[in-house]
């Protein structure tokens, strides 16, 4: 049998490597914060963008739009049916864009794809949906059989209208303002570099 100091030794050595095998392992607990996870997780609404002009705007034209193609389907007959199929083509168009574009914006989520330029993309949807809604509604008030659904249509087409015109306006405003910002971001981004230049002399003999 071994002797006390000899097992006292023993489970030493036994601790000090376990010690310095956990030490070298790969396969080490960490402290680091685990970082969030990308996707649909800690999606919240934008009760300020709701409640602002574009907002407001977005959800009435959202909702016309939906009233209109309605409006439009509810006609079970029609002769010539060009203008009806232009309006409904238009007014589904206009619901299901402009849904997206609201969604993405009381939600966020277009600051998780900075690739795309939001605002360009809001001017041109708002401005192309209120050429082609005022252009259907008045293709369809002149073919309409005076129909209560052909009129409502007619009417909320227009209401569409005038809320996509002052959106296309707010949208303009606001395109302009962010070239602006990029524009001096840039200018001052330019200054930046060219005083680290002028105050680090060892970069201007490695260029020349």
């Amino acid at each position: 049998m071994r002797s006390g100091e000899e097992l006292d030794g023993f489970e030493g050595e036994a601790s000090s490597t376990s010690m310095i095998s956990g030490a070298s392992s790969p396969y080490q607990p960490t402290t680091e914060p685990v970082s969030q996870r990308r996707g649909l997780a800690g999606l919240r609404c934008d009760p300020d963008y709701l409640r602002g002009a574009l907002g407001r705007l977005k959800v009435a034209q959202v909702i016309l739009a939906l009233i209109a193609f309605i409006c439009i389907e509810t006609i079970m007959a029609c002769s010539p049916c060009e203008g009806l199929y232009f309006f409904e083509f238009v007014s589904c168009s206009a619901f299901v864009v402009t849904g997206v574009l609201l969604i993405m914006f009381s939600l966020n989520l277009h600051m998780r794809i900075p690739q795309i330029n939001w605002n360009l993309t809001d001017l041109v949807n708002t401005g192309l949906s209120a050429f082609l809604f005022f252009i259907a509604s008045i293709v369809l008030a002149a073919l309409n059989h005076r129909a209560g659904a052909e009129i409502a249509a007619v009417i909320f087409g227009f209401l569409a209208t005038a809320a996509y015109a002052v959106n296309t306006f707010l949208a303009v405003q606001k395109w302009r303002v962010s070239v602006r910002q990029q524009s001096t971001n840039d200018y001052i981004r330019a200054r930046t570099e060219s005083r680290d230049v002028d105050s680090r002399p060892e970069i201007q003999r490695l260029d020349t």
